[in-house]
């Protein structure tokens, strides 16, 4: 159990912090280092009611993605993936763009712990949980992509979701932005990929359409508090609201060709939502 005294519970707050920062900035991958923190820390129970409510340290700006030193950044536009999975090679490309995007969701998870204080336990424990469960999808992506024959880091990669994640210091236009919409955005593109896989007889792919799975249920999930965290944000949450914070920063392509109507209803979308995103892609594309 946490001790109660003020000084541990500032203690165990700076580690909070340190835990963040050190893994945003670690040249070592995470997933394994957030699960023995989460155990040890004892993050669920309830002693650390207040602890972020008092904490005051400076809150440094964010600088490169972690990636960076084993990843080739390259502009979105430089990158293709593959339309038909045809080959070893193309499978492993698909893949490692997913097991980017899993991993890349990581940082984003331990961002929003560090940057955002002074909110609610239950939002501290939301992103702390979403961070290991990102880190359990890039966990199983990476054995399908060894199991290829590939690393992550072997394929160009871009800094999208990093460079939104810098974009939006603002805790509204984070959880707008990243939780809400780009991340709902995967959503959308789980059944292409997943249908996209399955056309390819592998060994593997029986493990990857699983991880998908896995991935789709948790995501929802993911989403879902996102949305929860923009509306504790916002004294009203019109889809007008919405759509404003997304057309401002349109750079991130925020808004997909087809929805996943199902999955971002229970998400948190509403129907009505759901009917001007589908209008605002047709009047920008």
């Amino acid at each position: 159990m946490i001790a109660q005294s003020p000084d541990k519970k500032l203690k165990f707050i700076g580690d909070i912090e340190q835990m963040a920062q050190e893994l945003l900035e670690s040249e070592n991958l995470p997933s394994n280092t957030l699960d023995s923190y989460y155990l040890e820390s004892s993050f669920q129970t309830q002693e650390i009611q207040h602890f972020f409510t008092d904490f005051h340290s400076p809150i440094r700006p964010l600088q490169n993605p972690s990636y960076q030193r084993f990843c080739t950044i390259t502009h979105p536009t430089k990158i293709r993936r593959p339309k038909h999975i045809k080959s070893v090679q193309s499978l492993a490309k698909v893949l490692h763009s997913i097991v980017h995007i899993e991993y890349s969701a990581i940082d984003l998870a331990l961002d929003a712990i560090y940057r955002f204080r002074h909110l609610p336990l239950q939002y501290y424990r939301d992103w702390l949980i979403v961070a290991l469960q990102e880190a359990n999808h890039f966990r199983l992506l990476l054995d399908s992509l060894h199991s290829l024959g590939y690393e992550y880091g072997d394929f160009s990669v871009h800094s999208q979701l990093f460079d939104a994640q810098s974009a939006t210091q603002d805790f509204r236009d984070r959880m707008a932005l990243l939780h809400r919409g780009l991340e709902a955005n995967g959503l959308d593109a789980n059944p292409f990929v997943t249908a996209k896989i399955k056309a390819f007889e592998h060994d593997s792919t029986p493990q990857i359409l699983k991880a998908l799975e896995i991935i789709l249920h948790d995501e929802i999930e993911h989403v879902r508090k996102g949305d929860f965290w923009w509306r504790y944000a916002n004294t009203k949450t019109s889809p007008e609201d919405f759509i404003t914070i997304l057309q401002n920063f349109k750079q991130f392509h925020p808004v997909p060709k087809i929805l996943n109507l199902e999955a971002r209803l229970q998400a948190g979308f509403s129907t009505e939502e759901l009917e001007c995103l589908t209008h605002l892609y047709s009047t920008n594309s």
